[in-house]
């Protein structure tokens, strides 16, 4: 892939629209890359950090694969899959299923998530690598204001 450099006076027109969905598909496609080399997709680790009491699980209790699909309803691809991924979570023995259809996360997935959780430092730095943090936050609070300048919150 050849990378264009264009004079800041060009940068400056350029449609935020497209370079945030290119970054949003890059970034997408490159952390799920990295944690299928690590050995799990990125819903599995969103399903086991749902279901997870020492992580994002609201309740006591499992939660059903629609209730989940609910709850990462903001973050899930369309290409996503939850009741494929956590069919594979309970074929490993990281997730059991009650009689209602509710999910629970096992000991081993709790020991699962935590390994996975290891990784995230590890990709993250290779997303910043040549990128210091002051730049990174100018560039987040940016697209804070586009955001805001839309009628989002941010």
């Amino acid at each position: 892939m050849t990378t264009l450099e264009l004079p800041d006076d060009e940068l400056a027109g350029q449609p935020a629209a497209y370079w945030t969905g290119v970054a949003y598909e890059s970034l997408i496609a490159f952390t799920r890359a990295r944690q299928a080399e690590f050995g799990f997709t990125q819903p599995q680790f969103w399903l086991l950090r749902n279901l997870s009491p020492s992580d994002l699980l609201p309740h006591d209790g499992g939660m059903t694969v629609s209730e989940l699909e609910q709850a990462m309803s903001s973050y899930l691809r369309a290409e996503d899959d939850l009741d494929v991924e956590a069919q594979a979570l309970l074929e490993r023995g990281w997730v059991s299923r009650d009689e209602k259809g509710a999910l629970s996360i096992t000991e081993a997935g709790e020991d699962a998530r935590l390994r996975f959780k290891q990784y995230a430092p590890t990709i993250r730095a290779l997303i910043h690598k040549d990128i210091d943090d002051a730049d990174y936050v100018a560039a987040l609070k940016v697209l804070r204001q586009l955001i805001r300048n839309t009628g989002g919150s941010a």
